[in-house]
This record gives structure tokens, sequence and C-alpha cells, in this order.
């Protein structure tokens, strides 16, 4: 794999890890706004029935907001591991260009 295959593979991975670990921040962060904002007690004229469980304790929701964030989360989740998956990729065939580059440099013959 030459440089510039290497350098689009890591790129790519970039590509997909920031972006899922961004998603994965702003999950983290709506869910501590819903654990200090939504109530504790299922609240049905407000349509806030369906729960949710936030470090041991349970916000009562709508169905909208549980399905945008899970979607948010498990996309999060999704594309993070899609840019894991492809710089460990990228790691192997570094390492593995490297490992290369050493040896042909091993093997040039000494000039007298």
């Amino acid at each position: 794999m030459n440089h510039r295959q290497l350098g689009l593979l890591r790129s790519f991975s970039l590509f997909f890890l920031l972006p899922g670990l961004a998603g994965l921040l702003f999950s983290a962060m709506v869910s501590t706004h819903y654990l200090d904002t939504l109530p504790r007690l299922p609240v049905p004229a407000e349509m806030r029935m369906v729960p949710r469980n936030i470090h041991g304790t349970v916000v009562y929701q709508t169905e909208q907001e549980d399905r945008m964030l899970t979607l948010v989360e498990d996309c999060s989740v999704g594309v993070f591991l899609i840019g894991l998956g492809t710089g460990l990729v990228y790691l192997r065939k570094w390492g593995i260009a490297q490992a290369l580059s050493a040896e042909d440099d091993d093997q040039v013959p000494e000039q007298a």
C-alpha cells in the first residue's frame, strides 16, 4: 500500500471517528439535560410516559424524544465503530509499510 492510499485510509478513518465521537458527546449532553429537566414521574397530560434510565435515575419523556435520542446514540456508535475499524486497518497497514521500509534499508549493500 503506497503513501497516498495510507493517507486516504487515515482521512477516511478520521472522517468517521470525529463525527461519531461528536455525536456521542452530543447525546451525553442531551441525556444530562434530560436528567436535569424531565419529570421523575409520568405526566400523561404532557405525553411524558416513556421511561429512560440515566445513571440510575428514571425520567419520563415523550415517544419522539426517546426516538430521537436513541437514533442519535445508535448512529453515533455505528459511525464511531466504522471509524475505529478503518483506523485499526490503517495502523496495521502503516505498521507493515514501516516494517517493509526498515527491512529494505537493512538490505542495502554497504559500499566500501
